[in-house]
């Protein structure tokens, strides 16, 4: 996953109206639920069925570390699909999104101006739209570039050039060596 992707992801961890599962066998059962058959979560999160079978009975109570996390991980990823929507929903509509990032930020301007990249560490509030083409590459499987490239153009307009009050001739920007990345919606 990229770093977009996993901005995306936090952001969705955070609005969770309850909390997933905390025993293994919880987790292992939520998981049975969604994925259908023992051998599908074992294909999940890399264990045999066997071990999936005895995690649901509680004859092991703790899993390995990388397992545990791929469980907790397994789970997260698939808990409250509805509550996601419905906050995607209202930032695509109208919310809209708060980007949090420090990043080398680079852009095209004229002849004479600095247009080298240089570290900044920005808050800017994305309007609706932005998030509505950021939320639509993520479900379409866009690259991580491609949805870098959205964030640019969102910081082009609002941040850089004040919706189209400033910086006129300012073209391309170009985020490169993110240090965070965090949204909020």
């Amino acid at each position: 996953m990229g770093e977009i992707e996993d901005a995306i992801e936090r952001a969705d961890r955070e609005t969770f109206t309850r909390q997933p599962p905390k025993t293994l066998q919880g987790r292992i059962n939520y998981l049975l639920r969604q994925l259908g058959s023992a051998k599908a979560v074992a294909q999940e999160i890399g264990v045999t069925a066997d071990s999936v079978n005895r995690y649901r009975r509680g004859a092991r109570k703790h899993a390995r570390t990388d397992i545990a996390a791929k469980i907790d991980n397994a789970v997260r990823q698939r808990w409250q699909p509805q509550v996601r929507k419905r906050r995607q929903k209202k930032a695509a509509t109208t919310g809209g999104i708060t980007v949090e990032t420090r990043a080398r930020i680079g852009y095209t301007a004229p002849v004479g101006t600095t247009d080298d990249g240089r570290f900044r560490r920005l808050t800017v509030h994305l309007p609706p739209a932005y998030a509505q083409r950021l939320f639509d590459a993520h479900d379409t499987g866009a690259s991580d570039q491609q949805m870098r490239q959205i964030i640019a153009e969102g910081l082009k307009d609002i941040y850089f050039q004040d919706s189209g009050s400033r910086a006129t001739g300012l073209t391309d920007i170009a985020i490169n060596d993110i240090d965070y990345l965090d949204l909020d919606y």
